[in-house]
């Protein structure tokens, strides 16, 4: 879903990025609301409000969600989705590293090799652009900060998103009316398609969020890390095809490398499910016969 993004964001012009960045906010708040009332999930706010602490790790999640956002739609809209994709390649080496420093999660040999190619990717592709990368780095690190700090929440993801919407909510609430005030503001100006877009950017957004709150609960960073590099895939893809950017002989270098990196993970997966399934097959063995030996013992 994240890798499609560059094919939404340019049907909300000639809204600026920073009002499509408000209502984001606003109506993925409206839409996270409509999810816990249908499943009725609201007692988890009495017990937030005395976790200062989780509490705490969530606002500074949308904070960091909020950067990512910006940044993100500006440079889709202003023509730099290659620059954007790169950051998406270079955020799974931040997360890697982030799960290795900081929660000392231990990577196999076979994730090393993925990683040092990955790493080669982003090397080749980045060189290409003869500048710092600011974009890309950008996105890199708030998202890479975002799903540490969500790791570290262990919030279910419903509530958590709820939380943080909640968070973003209110100033993108003052600053869109403000721009109403001063005649600035788009929302009702331009189209009702324009409009019906920046309602539904609530939930464009709240469900592949959802989803990685989800995952990052269920595998470790470093796993999730390698996995995101389908995300710049797909929007490399955006940009090219759909687009038209150039693409370099290096950044298809680095297209090749990437797919690699992930065949290298892929297999490693694989193998790694096959031998926990072997051995929970051997334990389940094992315990039968146990069970028939002491039920047949006189």
């Amino acid at each position: 879903m994240w890798g499609l993004f560059p094919l939404y964001w340019p049907l909300l012009e000639p809204t600026p990025a920073i009002q499509i960045l408000a209502h984001r906010m606003l109506w993925s708040l409206v839409f996270v609301a409509g999810v816990l009332a249908v499943r009725r999930r609201w007692q988890f706010a009495a017990a937030l409000r005395r976790d200062h602490r989780r509490l705490g790790l969530l606002t500074v999640a949308a904070v960091l969600v909020s950067v990512n956002w910006g940044i993100y739609i500006w440079g889709v809209n202003a023509g730099h989705v290659v620059e954007t994709s790169l950051g998406y390649f270079v955020n799974p080496l931040v997360s890697i590293a982030l799960g290795v420093l900081v929660l000392k999660e231990k990577l196999r040999r076979v994730q090393w090799v993925a990683v040092a190619i990955g790493t080669l990717a982003v090397a080749v592709i980045a060189f290409d652009y003869g500048r710092l990368p600011w974009i890309a780095l950008a996105l890199a690190f708030s998202f890479g900060g975002y799903g540490l700090v969500k790791k570290l929440a262990a919030t279910p993801a419903l509530e958590s998103m709820a939380v943080e919407t909640a968070v973003m909510a209110p100033p993108a609430l003052l600053f869109l009316v403000v721009m109403e005030l001063q005649g600035s503001g788009s929302f009702g100006h331009v189209a009702i398609g324009t409009d019906l877009l920046l309602v539904a950017a609530g939930a464009v957004t709240a469900i592949p969020l959802l989803c990685f709150a989800a995952g990052t609960r269920r595998v470790p960073l470093t796993v999730m890390g390698l996995l995101q590099y389908v995300t710049p895939v797909l929007q490399f893809a955006v940009g090219v095809y759909v687009r038209h950017e150039p693409l370099p002989t290096s950044e298809l270098i680095g297209f090749g490398l990437v797919w690699v990196a992930l065949l290298v993970l892929a297999a490693s997966e694989i193998a790694q499910w096959r031998r926990r399934a072997r051995g929970v097959e051997t334990g389940a063995a094992h315990a039968v016969d146990e069970h028939l030996l002491v039920t047949e013992t006189p």
